[in-house]
C-alpha cells in the first residue's frame, strides 16, 4: 500500500539532503585585529626613499624633519606635520661616503682568501741553483677591476678563481734562510736559522748542530761535510758587501771581533771526502711548536722533553768504526738538525689547543677533542720541512754533490712517509722513548738484574742545588711524568699509530 507524501515532506527531504551532501560550513577563525593600518605611511615613505644609494649600513631616517627635532610637535605625531617654513634656511643634510670597496670586489677577495692567508713574498735578488725565480704578487684589494683595463674582458667565475687559488697553493715550496747565528745551549753550540717561505707568513726555524764549522782557518778541513744553507750563502745582490753577508750569518768559522770571514756559494764543499762512506748520516728531528710544553712546562705532553732530548742526542760525539783510513776510536762532533715548525697543537693553533685541553678534562682523548672542535686529528704538514732539508743539503734529490740521507728521531710513521714524499732519504728511524718510561724500564730491569747503562736518565750527581737538570726547555733534562702524560701517550699509540711500547697499566683510561 503506497503512503502519499505531501509537498511539505518533499521540501523537508530536499533540505535534509542539501545539509547532508553540501560542503561543511567553515567556522570563523578568531584573529587579532592589526594595530597598525593596512598601509603604514612611514613604511611607504621608507620604501620611497630607498634606492641604490641607501643601504642598511648607511641608512638615515629623515622622512619627516620633525622626527629629527625632538621639540617639534611632529616628532611624536606625524599627522600634525605641516611642512617646513620656506623662509628658514634649509637644514644641512648629511652626506654618507663609504670607505669600503664595492661588494663585488669584496666578494672576489673573500673567495681568494683573506689578506693574512696570502703567502709571503720571497724576493731572490739573484737566482741560485736550488731556488727558482720568484713571481711577485699583488694584493687582490689593490688590483684594478678588469673592466677598467680591458672592456672586452669577461668576469671571472667562482670556479675559475677557486682553481687559480688551488694552483697557487700547490706550487712548489720555496724557502729562503734570512738569518743565521750561533747559540750556546746546555748540550753544546748550535746554529739557529730563520726561514721564510711562499706558503705562509710564519718564521720556521732550523737548529743546526755542527760544531765542526767553528774550526779555525789553520785547522784541517772537517771530516764530515758542513750543514750549511745554500740560500743563505748565495749572492743576494750585486751591491752587497761582505759586512752585509756576515751580519745575516753568511760567514765561516767562529765570528768574533778578530775573525770575520764571509762565506761563498761553495762553502758547503769545504771538507775531506776520505771518510764520507764511514760517517753516519746526520740525525734530524721534525719538531712542531708547543708553547705549553716548552715554555710553560706543561706535563700534558712530552714536547718540551722531546725537543731537549733531540738536541742532546744530536750533540753526542760520533765514534767512527776503525778501518784503513781511521785509527781506533776516532771521534767527530755530533751533527744534525732540528726543524722547528710553527704549527702549534698539531696544526690547530694555540686557541683551539687550549679548548681541546678542557674537553680532555671532561673525559675525551686528544684525538676526539680535535674532532669535536671541527679539526682533523692531525693537521700538520711537512712540505716546508722537506724544503728546508733540501736547502741545507740533506736530501737525496738535492743538486749538491754532498747530499746525504738522514736518520730521523721520531715515533710517528707519518713523518717518515711525509719526508719520503718530499724526496728525503730516510736511512733509519730512531725511536724517542719518554724519559719517564725509560726510568720505569730501568727499574724493572734492575729488579731482574739487567744492565741499563745505555739508558739516559737524570742522575742526582748531574742535578744542581734546585734538583733540576740543565736542558733546552723549561723541563730541561728532567722527565715529564704524570697521569695526563700517560693518557696522552697511550692515545698516540692506540689511536695515532705511534710506535711505542705501552708501559702503563691496562686499567689506565685513555684521555
Amino acid at each position: 500500500m503506497t503512503i502519499p507524501h505531501s509537498c511539505e515532506d518533499h521540501r523537508a527531504d530536499a533540505a535534509l539532503l542539501d545539509v547532508l551532501t553540501g560542503p561543511n560550513p567553515q567556522a570563523a577563525k578568531a584573529a587579532f585585529v592589526r594595530r597598525d593600518a593596512a598601509l603604514d605611511p612611514l613604511l611607504i615613505a621608507a620604501a620611497a626613499a630607498s634606492g641604490p644609494h641607501v643601504t642598511r649600513n648607511h641608512y638615515h631616517h629623515d622622512f619627516f624633519p620633525g622626527v629629527m627635532l625632538p621639540r617639534a610637535e611632529a616628532a611624536w605625531d606625524w599627522t600634525k606635520y605641516t611642512g617646513e617654513d620656506s623662509s628658514k634656511s634649509a637644514r644641512k643634510r648629511l652626506a654618507y661616503v663609504s670607505r669600503q670597496a664595492p661588494r663585488k670586489q669584496r666578494q672576489s677577495i673573500a673567495e681568494e682568501g683573506k689578506e693574512n692567508d696570502q703567502p709571503r713574498e720571497t724576493e731572490h735578488s739573484k737566482p741560485t741553483d736550488n731556488l727558482p725565480p720568484p713571481s711577485k704578487k699583488r694584493r687582490p684589494s689593490l688590483v684594478a677591476p678588469s673592466s677598467s683595463t680591458n672592456p672586452d674582458a669577461k668576469p671571472r667565475h667562482k670556479a675559475q678563481s677557486i682553481s687559480e687559488t688551488t694552483q697557487s697553493t700547490t706550487s712548489p715550496v720555496e724557502v729562503k734562510c734570512m738569518a743565521r747565528t750561533r747559540i750556546p745551549t746546555p748540550h753544546g753550540p748550535a746554529f739557529l736559522h730563520i726561514y721564510h717561505n711562499n706558503r705562509d707568513s710564519k718564521e720556521h726555524l732550523a737548529i743546526v748542530i755542527d760544531p765542526a764549522q767553528l774550526s779555525n782557518p789553520s785547522d784541517p778541513p772537517p771530516l764530515a761535510p758542513p750543514i750549511r744553507s745554500r740560500s743563505l750563502d748565495a749572492v743576494w745582490s750585486e751591491n752587497e758587501t761582505e759586512m752585509d753577508r756576515i751580519v745575516r750569518g753568511a760567514y765561516v768559522g767562529r765570528l768574533s771581533s778578530t775573525s770575520q770571514r764571509a762565506s761563498n756559494a761553495s762553502s758547503h764543499l769545504s771538507h775531506s771526502n776520505l771518510l764520507q762512506d764511514v760517517i753516519p748520516s746526520p740525525l734530524i728531528r721534525i719538531h712542531s711548536e708547543c708553547f705549553t710544553g716548552e715554555t710553560v712546562g706543561s706535563m700534558r705532553c712530552d714536547c718540551g722533553e722531546q725537543l731537549d732530548e733531540a738536541i742532546r742526542q744530536i750533540s753526542l760525539p760520533i765514534i767512527l768504526p776503525p778501518n784503513s783510513q781511521t785509527a781506533q776510536g776516532t771521534v767527530i762532533p755530533g751533527r744534525g738538525v732540528v726543524i722547528y715548525l710553527r704549527q702549534e697543537g698539531r696544526g690547530i693553533g694555540l686557541l683551539s689547543k687550549i679548548r681541546a685541553y678542557n674537553l680532555q678534562d671532561m673525559g675525551h682523548d686528544t684525538v676526539t677533542a680535535n674532532l669535536m672542535l671541527g679539526h682533523k686529528a692531525d693537521e700538520r704538514g711537512y712540505e716546508i720541512a722537506g724544503a728546508i732539508l733540501r736547502d741545507i743539503g740533506l736530501s737525496a734529490n738535492s743538486s749538491s754533490p754532498t747530499s746525504e740521507g738522514v736518520r730521523v728521531l721520531t715515533n710517528n710513521p707519518d713523518k717518515v712517509e711525509a719526508l719520503a714524499k718530499e724526496g728525503i732519504q730516510v736511512v733509519e728511524r730512531v725511536p724517542m722513548i719518554p724519559r719517564s718510561w725509560q726510568h720505569r724500564q730501568a727499574i724493572a730491569d734492575a729488579n731482574g738484574g739487567v744492565d741499563n747503562a745505555h739508558i739516559y736518565v737524570a742522575h742526582e750527581e748531574e742535578e744542581g742545588a734546585t734538583g733540576k737538570t740543565m736542558g733546552a726547555t723549561l723541563i730541561g733534562g728532567n722527565a715529564v711524568h704524570g697521569e695526563d702524560l700517560d693518557r696522552y701517550l697511550r692515545t698516540k699509540v692506540l689511536r695515532m699509530g705511534h710506535m711505542l711500547p705501552l708501559w702503563m697499566e691496562e686499567s689506565v683510561p685513555v684521555y
